[in-house]
């Protein structure tokens, strides 16, 4: 990405959790672990789903591309993070804003496919006789890779907005990562169409596909009362419980950072709320969708015959 030749600041200072050198050690070893986890645990749910063609249906294809998320999502930030903890707190213009792109492009996407996987359940459990119709292949990969361009262009245009705007100093970020809201507080020039574009993306990415979610659970919820047996109603529960607890928390999570973007009194819980959806979401989500999923069980024992 080119520079802004107007551009006084040509690198920004990240604040980090502590200045206390015990207490960064600690930190950085957490998040090394947790950065490990998520790339292991993401990275396991692709292969399996790869390799086992029992898995090979709508649900594990999005789940597939949301571990391939959230791998680029912490892959985006904790590098830096750690590299932060190891006592260099600069990152370059050009670098900041490389990683707002990232990260606004992933979490985007996120968004969207948590509307998509949740439109699948919708379909699995409200129209199962037409499932395979309505849920085939070419309906799977026009759904995933809408998400993947509309939250590209999402991202390509805030991006875009960000590279006008003039840095004359101070240059410290009040986080650990570069996100639009922490850099809009250091702009010397207006923010105007920044901020419209921001309150359009909330709305869409934000308030509409969480609406679409909601609906879709609204119908399921529905449906799984209907049932006659108990027995039924668990079964059915059962897969879409993992995917709505994991909405629920990514949704409080993104809502409280973007609706109420940083002024000084939230940042300190604004950095606590980033690393639940950066680092602690992406590491759990294999947990969450795996540990109860007979399915994936039985995959990882066809690819480990060790587990029992």
């Amino acid at each position: 990405m080119e520079v802004n030749n107007q551009t006084m600041v040509t690198e920004f200072i990240l604040q980090g959790f502590s200045e206390t050198s015990p207490l960064q050690t600690a930190l950085f070893f957490i998040f090394f672990f947790l950065y490990i986890m998520a790339l292991a645990g993401n990275a396991l749910i692709v292969v399996a789903i790869s390799l086992d063609s029992g898995l090979h249906t709508p649900m594990y294809f999005f789940l597939a591309n949301l571990a391939i998320l959230d791998i680029g999502c912490t892959t985006t930030v904790l590098p830096k993070l750690l590299e932060n903890l190891a006592d260099k707190k600069s990152i370059s213009y050009a670098g900041c804003i490389t990683q707002l792109f990232f990260l606004t492009w992933f979490l985007g996407a996120e968004l969207l496919l948590f509307t998509a996987m949740a439109y699948d359940r919708y379909v699995a459990i409200c129209h199962p006789l037409h499932y395979t119709t309505m849920m085939s292949r070419m309906v799977c990969i026009l759904l995933a890779g809408s998400v993947w361009a509309v939250s590209t262009i999402s991202s390509s245009v805030h991006t875009g907005l960000m590279i006008q705007l003039i840095f004359c100093g101070p240059n410290q970020i009040k986080h650990f990562l570069c996100e639009i809201p922490t850099l809009l507080l250091l702009s010397c020039t207006s923010t105007y169409l920044n901020n419209i574009m921001i309150v359009i993306a909330d709305i869409y990415f934000g308030v509409f596909n969480f609406m679409l979610t909601m609906a879709s659970y609204g119908f399921i919820i529905s449906s799984i009362l209907k049932i006659r047996t108990t027995e039924g109603k668990k079964k059915a529960f059962s897969t879409c419980s993992s995917h709505l607890i994991v909405v629920t928390i990514y949704y409080t999570t993104v809502i409280y950072t973007y609706i109420l973007p940083g002024s000084g009194s939230s940042m300190d819980n604004g950095k606590v709320v980033a690393v639940l959806y950066t680092t602690i979401s992406p590491t759990l989500n294999p947990l969450i969708y795996t540990l109860r999923n007979k399915d994936f069980k039985r995959a990882l024992k066809k690819m480990f015959p060790f587990i029992k």
